[in-house]
């Protein structure tokens, strides 16, 4: 193994267990995956917006953040409002599901998929805990060259989950052709939105 290949491999391994989990970018990757909309630039945006994250927090930027309360509030309080937002919007969707060939009639726009996937991803305090302060803070352990590995090590963790998750979801196309299906899986991200919401509230004022 060479000196460089341990830390890559660390590197994907970490970012692997940090970003395979359900969550809200996730669930909002899932469903345009399953609709077949815009798919190849949302898992760009999500895999590129995590290596510039990254990026920072081995560059140093995690310490910074962690020592500003005002960022950090801002931060949480508008991601727990988002969530609570979308979580509104996919319950609508549950109790009105429709079969996927019916989903597929109305594309949503490419601008509101963007917006709505970056809003996903900076919005979310978790996303900042994740590649910022945790990976940033594990790569101090190495140094030089094996630093930088172990920080493509962990952005290439990305690209592989997003990609697959993205184009992945069409296997459940067949599934996702009953609209029971979609009222399960609206649920479930209303679910998910809902408790990501109330989390960062119920940290936000008890800390």
């Amino acid at each position: 193994m060479t000196p460089l290949l341990a830390p890559a491999i660390s590197g994907l391994l970490l970012g692997g267990s940090l970003i395979v989990a359900i969550g809200a970018q996730n669930a909002f990757i899932l469903r345009q995956g399953l609709l077949r909309q815009h798919v190849f630039i949302l898992c760009l945006i999500c895999a590129l917006s995590d290596a510039a994250l990254i990026a920072l927090g081995v560059a140093g930027l995690g310490a910074i953040i962690s020592g500003s309360k005002v960022l950090i509030a801002a931060v949480t309080l508008g991601g727990a409002a988002f969530l609570a937002v979308y979580a509104v919007m996919a319950l609508r969707r549950a109790l009105s599901p429709s079969a996927l060939t019916a989903a597929k009639a109305g594309p949503g726009s490419l601008k509101a998929a963007v917006l709505t996937c970056l809003a996903f991803t900076f919005l979310n305090p978790h996303v900042y805990l994740d590649t910022v302060l945790l990976v940033g803070g594990l790569s101090a352990r190495h140094e030089g060259t094996a630093r930088l590995a172990f920080a493509l090590g962990a952005m290439a963790a990305s690209f592989l989950w997003f990609f697959g998750l993205g184009y992945g979801a069409r296997v459940l196309e067949p599934l996702f052709a009953r609209p029971s299906a979609w009222r399960v899986l609206d649920g479930l991200i209303a679910a998910v939105m809902a408790l990501l919401s109330a989390s960062l509230l119920t940290r936000f004022f008890t800390s």
